[in-house]
């Protein structure tokens, strides 16, 4: 098998983006630990150095191990047997060789057993596992579970479990419940002080938990009596080394089958309090799902590229009417199409990775000591833009995905319809992307602040002061008009000051403004790898003009009135 990191040149061209040296520097708090881990970097080339060659051993793994395995895991899945998860075959075996890698704690600080590495190199790590096994991609990125029990543990809590992640136990996040889906707010598993024990007791149901029998658990349960609300709830350590909690089924699912969704029973399973009570939603969740949903967008960026590959490698193959598909326009067409939004993709992906690993850097220097006044400044000004790139990215990349393996099997024919191929497994994983840590739907909701407020302009306007090449004009003059016709558009619903418009508008508001950031984005690849992203950046333009007008043209000819017609 192909080796995924040394087979993509996309992957090392984002892993070398400029804004690199400054996140490797704040990561590496300048190069202080050399001196105490034998393994420290000591400048910035000796850092990117070692990421480089992580990435190829995760790019062989990936490759030569996690993705041979893709199918079987696909067939067989998980069981429970006596109220425990059992991995597929192959499930086990990819953990097992990814924690032999030395794959687990990527992220984590060197003092509990991880590499210190920044979330750039993690998310590249998790665009390959996707592009192999979206279900097994799953298993593996709950690792990054440790970063919110290193942002809000404990020191004692942060020695008692990160070590053991670094060394290769899961995690998972036990969130939805039953009668608490996209409403969090709504969870009721109980959390009770055990006096004589000194610990707290955890009773109830936890419903969709993805690796739901895994070693550490971040669960957020009501721990205020009396509540109903956000505020009522805390977010709790559960050990699983302590018992207490069962698998009552595993959820038969459409795709993403080598992972197992879970539905739990807490009986009076013992905890620890993670952080502050009354936070668990409030503050420490929202951290969570954050890093989830950047987890998500990589899922999704790495199977529209096996997408692309399954269908580029098919068209190239197949024959009709005496010649290769691929030669027939509405062939070419599709996979252009897929390739531009993979890369469309990509870069909102590691855009997004770059902007948390300044701020999350940041905010952990601070508690070591305080901060000068330009990098408070530069903390808030990443802290935005990660939460506004966010949302958009997790919708964009996570439609995409679904849009790009639909149209794989398309290039298919009927034989994409079939089992025999890789595109319809891949088409199945795709489809939940959108669907959970937070629908497109809710996506949009969190993005349309950044659309009224105008942090989404605010960096556009920042993308269109880089300098380009002269022959990208064309180019860069096209994305302008449809700037021009993003801020009248946004003007024009705003100033309605009708709620329930905006909010129905909101979703043609939030595209725009994810087809033009894309769209710059692309432009200034292909300023700086012609090679590579030209085409992508020309097809991608074209489409997301095509649809920016479409959105206009609904927009300038919807009135307020018509909205009744919707209800």
């Amino acid at each position: 098998m192909a080796n995924f990191y040394l087979d993509n040149p996309s992957l090392r061209h984002h892993l070398y983006h400029p804004l690199m040296k400054r996140i490797v520097e704040l990561k590496e708090r300048n190069y202080t630990e050399k001196d105490l881990y034998d393994y420290a970097p000591f400048n910035f080339e000796d850092a990117m150095d070692s990421y480089e060659k992580v990435m190829e051993i995760a790019g062989e793994v990936i490759g030569d191990v996690v993705a041979p395995n893709a199918e079987e895991v696909d067939h067989i899945g998980p069981q429970v047997i006596n109220n425990r998860v059992v991995y597929a075959p192959g499930t086990a075996a990819n953990l097992k060789s990814t924690t032999q890698a030395g794959l687990m704690g990527l992220s984590m600080p060197r003092r509990y057993g991880g590499l210190n590495f920044p979330m750039v190199a993690f998310i590249m790590a998790s665009d390959m596992a996707a592009r192999a096994d979206a279900g097994f991609c799953n298993l593996w990125a709950l690792q990054d579970c440790a970063e919110t029990l290193y942002e809000f543990g404990d020191e004692e809590q942060r020695q008692q479990f990160i070590p053991r992640v670094c060394s290769g136990e899961t995690m998972s996040m036990d969130l939805t419940e039953p009668d608490a889906g996209s409403d969090l707010q709504a969870v009721m598993l109980k959390a009770t002080y055990d006096e004589a024990n000194n610990c707290w007791r955890l009773n109830g149901v936890k419903r969709f938990i993805t690796n739901g029998d895994s070693d550490i658990h971040l669960v957020l349960a009501r721990s205020e009596e009396g509540t109903k609300d956000g505020r009522g709830l805390s977010m709790f350590i559960y050990d699983k080394r302590d018992g207490g909690v069962n698998v009552r089924r595993i959820e038969n699912k459409m795709g993403i089958k080598g992972s197992p969704t879970c539905e739990l029973t807490y009986k009076n399973a013992k905890a620890q309090l993670c952080g502050s009570r009354r936070l668990g939603l409030i503050k420490y969740v929202m951290s969570l799902m954050n890093g989830a949903r950047l987890g998500i967008m990589a899922q999704a960026t790495g199977l529209s590229e096996a997408a692309y590959r399954e269908a580029l490698a098919y068209a190239k193959d197949r024959k009709q009417f005496g010649k290769a598909i691929i030669e027939f326009p509405a062939v070419y067409e599709m996979i252009a199409n897929i390739k531009a939004k993979l890369d469309a993709s990509r870069a909102i992906l590691y855009e997004t990775a770059r902007f948390v690993d300044i701020y999350k850097t940041l905010e952990d220097i601070e508690k070591e000591r305080k901060l000068d006044e330009n990098e408070k400044a530069e903390l808030k000004k990443y802290k935005k833009l990660a939460d506004a790139f966010t949302p958009l990215g997790k919708a964009m990349n996570t439609e995409y995905a679904n849009q790009n393996t639909y149209d794989c099997i398309q290039v298919h024919g009927g034989s994409g319809f079939m089992k025999d191929y890789a595109c319809e497994r891949i088409y199945r994983d795709a489809r939940i992307t959108n669907i959970y840590e937070g629908t497109t739907q809710l996506q949009v909701v969190a993005a349309i602040r950044h659309v009224l407020t105008g942090t989404y302009l605010t960096q556009i306007k920042a993308y269109q002061e880089e300098v380009l090449n002269p022959e990208l004009d064309g180019l860069k003059v096209r994305l302008s008009e449809l700037v021009e016709i993003y801020e009248r558009l946004v003007s024009q619903v705003a100033d309605t000051k009708d709620n329930e418009y905006i909010d129905f508008q909101a979703r043609r508001l939030v595209e725009c403004a994810g087809h033009i950031v894309l769209g710059y984005l692309l432009l200034i690849e292909a300023n700086s790898c012609p090679e590579k992203f030209k085409a992508s950046a020309e097809i991608y333009i074209n489409y997301g003009s095509a649809e920016v007008k479409k959105i206009m043209e609904f927009i300038d000819g919807f009135a307020i009135e018509k909205l009744s017609f919707y209800r």
